[in-house]
């Protein structure tokens, strides 16, 4: 069962999963990560262990849990005025979060813990309901799909952040963006 897997939206439930998220984001940001346990973890909520064991089954499912819902804080950038300059400015924004060194470890963390591939795809899904947001700012233009903005901008960003040698540099995100807006998807291939 996925930790989220017949949750309610409020109450009880919502009050611990509050709880443990930021016990946790707490715990991390102030003991060393390999001194980080399960029973601390609950202590720190003010949950009994079993409760924090039985919704998530394991700290590293865990720690995926609060990386995939601190990837979805992120806020979406001022609007530009142009469908380039928002989605340049978003994903500059999204390549500077996930390639820091925080960023870099949720992401490890959501991959690390998910054997089910539920929070992978939460963040995939977080990424795409960014991207129609600024889609939906542009309503009534002719616009370029959700999936194909992730396949030609975000997917080589992400494969340049966890798996190239070198890191994206700057203006990296806005090169892609504008190969994709003006249809030559070739480097990005």
């Amino acid at each position: 069962m996925s930790p989220r897997t017949g949750t309610r939206p409020g109450g009880r439930s919502a009050r611990i999963q509050r709880a443990v998220h930021q016990a946790t984001q707490d715990l991390l940001d102030e003991i060393p990560r390999a001194n980080l346990t399960v029973p601390l973890i609950a202590e720190r909520a003010e949950v009994d262990a079993t409760t924090v064991y039985r919704r998530w089954g394991t700290l590293a499912q865990l720690l995926s849990d609060v990386a995939a819902n601190r990837i979805r804080e992120t806020p979406l950038p001022e609007a530009t005025g142009s469908l380039r300059g928002d989605l340049t400015a978003w994903s500059q924004q999204f390549a500077e979060e996930i390639s820091s060194g925080p960023g870099r470890g949720y992401v490890a963390d959501v991959l690390a813990g998910d054997a089910t591939g539920d929070n992978a795809k939460q963040c995939a899904d977080y990424a795409a309901e960014s991207i129609e947001q600024i889609l939906d700012r542009f309503d009534g233009q002719p616009l370029p799909s959700v999936d194909d903005i992730l396949e030609h901008v975000i997917a080589p960003l992400i494969y340049r952040i966890l798996f190239a040698a070198n890191r994206p540099l700057t203006g990296y995100a806005e090169k892609l963006v504008t190969e994709f807006l003006d249809g030559d998807h070739t480097a990005v291939a």
